[in-house]
Parts: C-alpha cells; structure tokens; sequence
C-alpha cells in the first residue's frame, strides 16, 4: 500500500482476465467506500467500474463516471458488438443515468454520448499531461543512432499503438501518393500492436513499392519516444475513432505541425485554435494534407505555434486538476 504526496494505491488480484474480475476488490469496497466523499469511477464494461459505482450508490456515496471513450459509435460497433449492448441495457447504463456526473474529456465524446438521454450533470475536462519532457526534446541524433536512414530525410511520423482503428492503412495508401513526388520524404511509424495486423500492414507496403521508404521501429519509450518527436518534420494520427487522442498531444506539446482526421476528438477540438489539420479519413485527403505542410514552411511554424499554446493552455496537469477540483467540490458540497 504503498503513499506519496496524499494519495493511496491498492492492489487487488484478479481471479478472471475477462471482465477483470476481482472478488477482494469488490470486498474491499463493500468494506470501506463509505469512508469516501466521491467516487470517480473510470471505464465501463469491466468488473471493477460495474462493483465501485454500485458500492457507492447502495452506500449513497455521490459517484462520477469517465467512460473513457467505451461508449464511442466506433467501439460499440465494432468491438464485441452483441455482448456490449446487452451488458450497456442491463448494467452500464442503469449506473450512468444513477451517477452524479459523467466526465467526458472532449465535446466530440460528450456530443456522441448524448444518445443515451442522460439528465445528470456533463462535464468536458480534457485529459492533462506533464509536459516538461516536450519542453525541451532531446537531441534527434538519439533517434538517428537507432535508425541512421532517417537521418538524410524528412519525416513524418506516426506513433501510437497499432490497431486497426488508428487508420494506419489510410496513411501508409496516403504515403504511396507522396514518395513519388516527395522521394526525400521518410515516413517513420513506432508502436506495436497485433503481430497479424503489423505483417498486413508491411505487406500492403511492399505491394505498393515504398517499404525502402518505411522506418519501423516497433515500440519505443524514454529519451528515444522523445527523440522520436524531435527527428520528424510532421506528426499524422488518421484514426477512425478516438475519444481523446493521447499520441496527438504529446505530438502537439512537442511543437509539431500535426494531421489528424475528424474523428480524434482533440482534434476536432484543436482545430478551432488553429492548432491541427483537419483531414478526412481517406488516403486521397491525407496526402493533400501532407503535401500542403510539406511544401509551406509557414503553414508549418504556425501549427507548431498554435500547437504548443494550446497544449499548455488546455492540457497540462494543472488545467486538468483545476477541472476536477471544481468537479468534486461542487458534487461534494450539494451532496452535503
């Protein structure tokens, strides 16, 4: 049980991967949730989110939750489709309309939840980072040691988890369209993700002729993520759902000129401070989004500009915690 600076982690041993299942979790909080002013409840559809918001409304003790982005369209339709409705009508959405509030952590996720009716309090607090690492990136040439073919060119980088979602299909067809007329261009994707997704996706590059023009890295982490940002001249996201959009912003805090479509909530929200481009999720869109940033170096400066301003605005640790605090104090003082 190990305490810093006030707060406390536990951790309960699951007896079931699927679902997460945790008997001394549900307990435990059978046992002491009442000891608490508020709950925030984070995900749905999982065991622990289901046991803690229930604990909390048998003990009438004010619940918050953060679907963290389950309730998305994309999701919900694509993911173990039958199970998540049935488990959302006799589970999920009996806590959400009984919680207090619900936290959304863009206006995309909050307008797409507005299909379920729900009368309580929505609330939009963005998700905060530290952003001191991307205030000043370390130098690119740990990244070069790496991968010393990324060295000569300009890069656009993609690095997130692979999944089928981040639309990596859309860039790597969008790229096919660039290399011929930008040969100096380099496009670099880090991450991992499902080793039959990753072999699709280098053999869709080889049938189209660029894989000499593909760095992939794999996953990366610690001053060589970092460097990473520092090495690349454009950041592209072309996900077909994101609830929030992690990669983009440490993208954005890291001053570069970012690409993303029109369903990575950030992005949408970015947008409107000039601090994204906005791009369609269709290869023929991307590349016209990219060949734009490649030829302007104006266009460029200004979305890096635009980017780093609103990251520290919007999205640093204190942004988010001044959110939550008025959150919390206005549920625990009406609850009084």
């Amino acid at each position: 049980m190990p305490q810093n600076g006030g707060w406390t982690v536990r951790y309960f041993p699951k007896q079931a991967e699927f679902y997460k299942v945790s008997l001394p979790l549900r307990r435990w909080l059978r046992t002491h949730v009442a000891d608490y002013d508020i709950v925030h409840v984070h995900a749905l559809f999982s065991f622990a989110s289901l046991v803690g918001a229930r604990a909390a409304s048998r003990n009438r003790v004010p619940y918050i939750i953060r679907p963290l982005g389950v309730l998305n369209r994309w999701g919900m339709e694509n993911r173990r489709r039958w199970i998540k409705a049935l488990s959302l009508r006799m589970f999920e959405l009996p806590l959400m309309r009984r919680a207090k509030a619900m936290h959304y952590t863009s206006r995309m996720e909050m307008l797409d939840s507005a299909r379920f009716h729900l009368s309580n309090q929505q609330v939009v607090i963005p998700i905060g980072i530290d952003l001191s690492a991307f205030d000043k990136l370390p130098d690119r040439r740990i990244f070069f040691d790496k991968h010393p073919e990324a060295a000569s060119t300009r890069n656009i980088l993609f690095l997130s988890r692979i999944d089928e979602k981040k639309g990596l299909d859309l860039l790597i067809n969008a790229f096919s369209s660039i290399a011929p007329e930008h040969p100096q261009v380099r496009l670099i994707i880090c991450g991992d993700g499902d080793p039959a997704l990753v072999t699709s996706l280098k053999q869709q590059a080889a049938s189209l002729g660029i894989s000499n023009s593909i760095t992939w890295t794999g996953f990366i982490q610690g001053e060589t993520r970092l460097a990473a940002y520092a090495a690349a001249e454009i950041f592209v996201l072309p996900s077909h759902s994101e609830n929030f959009g992690i990669a983009l912003l440490e993208a954005m805090a890291a001053g570069l000129p970012c690409i993303s479509t029109d369903q990575v909530a950030l992005a949408v929200d970015a947008v409107q401070e000039q601090a994204v481009l906005l791009s369609a999720r269709d290869p023929m869109a991307i590349k016209e989004a990219i060949h734009s940033l490649l030829m302007s170096a104006t266009q460029r400066q200004g979305l890096s500009v635009a980017a780093r301003r609103l990251a520290h605005r919007d999205y640093s640790l204190s942004a988010m915690g001044t959110g939550l605090n008025l959150l919390y104090s206005d549920i625990v003082c009406h609850a009084a």
